[in-house]
This record gives C-alpha cells, sequence and structure tokens, in this order.
C-alpha cells in the first residue's frame, strides 16, 4: 500500500546512522545496508561521472566559440542547461560527502563546481539543503515549502496576503512557467546570501565565494557580449537559464511536492520522518541519470551520504523493511510524479478560489 498526498506524518530531529540508538527502526534497517556493503565508496564510478560532465562543459564552450554569432547558439544554450543540471547534481553529491572522504576537499571541490561552474553558491545551498533534509516538508522548518510566491497547505494558503495570494488561486497552472525564472533566482539568491547587509552569516569563507561567483558571471556575460550581437546574447541568456530553471525544478519536485506538510508540534521517529514525506520516482537508466538518482529520493532521505549508484540497490532493502514494518512506500512514474505535485498545489488553492481567508477559516 502506497501513501497518498492525503496521507499525515510528523517530525523529528535529523541523524546519521551512527546516531541512533541500538535497536530503533531506523538502526535496523541501517544494519542491513551496511551488511549488502551499500556504504562503500565509488570513487572509479564518480570520476568517471565527474570526466564525463567536465568533457561534456568543455565541449559546450568549444561549440560556443566555433558557432560564432549566430542563431544555432539556442541549441548551444539548451545543451547548457543539462550541462549546468549535471554539473548542479554533481556538486548535491559533492555536499552529501558521497564523492570524497573529508568535508574539506568535498568544499573546494564543490566551490569550484558550484560558485566558478554555474553560478550558485555552494555555501549558500547546502545550508538551505542541510535544512530541508532535517525536516523535510516541514512547513516551518523546510526552507523549500516556507510560503514565498507559491503555499503547499492549506493553512499557508488561508494566511497568504499580496502575490502569493493572486498566484496561489491558480498555482497549479503557474508551476512550470514559473520554473523558468528558477536560474536566475538561483544566481540572485546565492549573491544576496554571499555579499551585502543581509548576507547569510551561516556560510564560511564568503571572500572566497564572492570572488569565484564574480568570476563566474563576468566569464558567462564577457563571454556571450565578445561573441555574439546584443540580441542572440540576451536571447541565449533567457533560453539557457529558462531551461536550466525547468530542468532543476523538474528533478527536485518530484521527490516531495506534493507529498504530505508536516507543522508544528507533530513528532516521529527518523525513519517515518523522511519516508512519509518523499516520493521515489521509478525510470530505469534513463531517470536515474536524467535526475542524477534523486528519483530515489527515499533512500537518498534515510541515508544521504550513500553513494549515488549504490541507491538503486539499497531501494528494494528499504521497501521490503517499510513493509515489515508496516511503513507506506510511495513510487510512481516520472508523469505521475508531477501530476500529483500539481494536483496538490490545484486543492491546496481551493480555498483562495473560493475567497476564503484566515480570520473566517
Amino acid at each position: 500500500m502506497t501513501p497518498t498526498p492525503a496521507d499525515t506524518a510528523a517530525a523529528a530531529d535529523v541523524s546519521e546512522p551512527s546516531e541512533t540508538r541500538q535497536g530503533s527502526d531506523f538502526a535496523v534497517l541501517s544494519r542491513r545496508i551496511a551488511d549488502a556493503g551499500l556504504f562503500a565508496r565509488r570513487p572509479g564510478y564518480y570520476a568517471a561521472r565527474i570526466g564525463i560532465v567536465a568533457a561534456l562543459y568543455g565541449a559546450g564552450i568549444a561549440a560556443f566559440l566555433w558557432f560564432g554569432d549566430t542563431w544555432w547558439q539556442l541549441f548551444v544554450a539548451a545543451f547548457f542547461a543539462v550541462v549546468f543540471a549535471q554539473v548542479a547534481l554533481v556538486s548535491h553529491d559533492l555536499a552529501h560527502r558521497q564523492v570524497l572522504r573529508t568535508r574539506r576537499a568535498g568544499k573546494i571541490a564543490g566551490l569550484i563546481a558550484g560558485n566558478l561552474g554555474i553560478g550558485m553558491s555552494y555555501g549558500w545551498w547546502m545550508d538551505k539543503h542541510t535544512r530541508h533534509h532535517a525536516n523535510p516538508n516541514h512547513e516551518e522548518h523546510d526552507p523549500d515549502v516556507i510560503p514565498d510566491i507559491l503555499v503547499w497547505s492549506r493553512q499557508q494558503a488561508l494566511a497568504s496576503r499580496g502575490l502569493p495570494r493572486l498566484i496561489g488561486r491558480r498555482q497549479a497552472l503557474w508551476f512550470f512557467p514559473l520554473l523558468t525564472l528558477e536560474g536566475f533566482n538561483l544566481h540572485f539568491s546565492s549573491v544576496r546570501a554571499v555579499i551585502g547587509r543581509n548576507a547569510n552569516p551561516r556560510i564560511k569563507s564568503r571572500g572566497v565565494e564572492a570572488a569565484l561567483l564574480a568570476a563566474h558571471i563576468a566569464g558567462y556575460l564577457g563571454a556571450l557580449l565578445l561573441v555574439l550581437s546584443p540580441g542572440k546574447a540576451l536571447a541565449f541568456l533567457l533560453v539557457h537559464q529558462a531551461l536550466w530553471g525547468v530542468y532543476m525544478g523538474s528533478v527536485f519536485a518530484p521527490g516531495h511536492k506534493g507529498m504530505p506538510t508536516l507543522q508544528a508540534g507533530e513528532k516521529l521517529d527518523f525513519l517515518r520522518k523522511q519516508v512519509l514525506t518523499t516520493r521515489n520516482v521509478r525510470g530505469g537508466p534513463v531517470v536515474d541519470t536524467l535526475m542524477g538518482g534523486l528519483n530515489y529520493q527515499i533512500e537518498h532521505h534515510l541515508f544521504p551520504h550513500l553513494p549515488m549508484p549504490h541507491l538503486r540497490k539499497a531501494q528494494p532493502i528499504v521497501r521490503r523493511y517499510c513493509a515489515e514494518i508496516g511503513v507506506p512506500y510511495h513510487e510512481t512514474g516520472l508523469l505521475s510524479s508531477w501530476a500529483e505535485a500539481l494536483g496538490h498545489l490545484h486543492r491546496v488553492g481551493e480555498p483562495l478560489r473560493r475567497g476564503e481567508t484566515g480570520r473566517g477559516s
């Protein structure tokens, strides 16, 4: 039996396998994963994957220079949208210490890939993503479901004001169009978190991060203006950033959007908190590659350090164990995952379509 978006769940503090108490449900599952040898690192796999992504990045630069000032560059822009997403997925694995053994080495590699490679602050993203993993889909503690433009629950909808209230009425229709702005949002949020009056104090090495972000922005915009006419440069920028945003949203949204959200006061153990708020996506090797393994979102949330190629092997172990202890395990196809997320957004917006307010609820 699999959960629906109407299922309830609750929150608890995140913990790693070594921090769990002996005898807990999660400790039993962790031992099974360890007995299967799935905590072992995969340096060969990551060397090959990073090498391929770096080669694709270099091939994109070569194609950009070779095509010159032509409209064929829009195909290069689309290609770079895919490459930027793959770099972001590698940065994600680096942040979870799946790739390199030491935190320092992972941070250096993450700064190069994230800040310099795609113009996204590694420190900002890691801080945000760590809080998400600690409390997935928690309306007060998960930055991914704190209302900004979209609302994720009836309570958020009733409390919304201004643009979120206006958008929220038809937010399911707005979801994918808004993703075209996500690439720009990643750059803007990164710069805002690293420099300026409202810089995030939890980000370390802000000077290094700022320098690498500046180098990326200068190199990116400089290349566009030196090689392309102003009109083609603007078109390249818009196509690249829009498609990158859609790709990123399409990869990260299926894992949690439309699954139960958690509220203050609800408590549950680590395993149930992670499983009940999370959705897996079927699809085989193609989907595995396009989503960077994040289609195994349940296994990833339970074991964030698990190397990407081991998530597929961990899945049957986790699924069987959830069946043993009576915890619903939700898995669907990619298109169905989007349909569930959009359906949830539409249902959440219903009070706004009826003109309800928090005061009258």
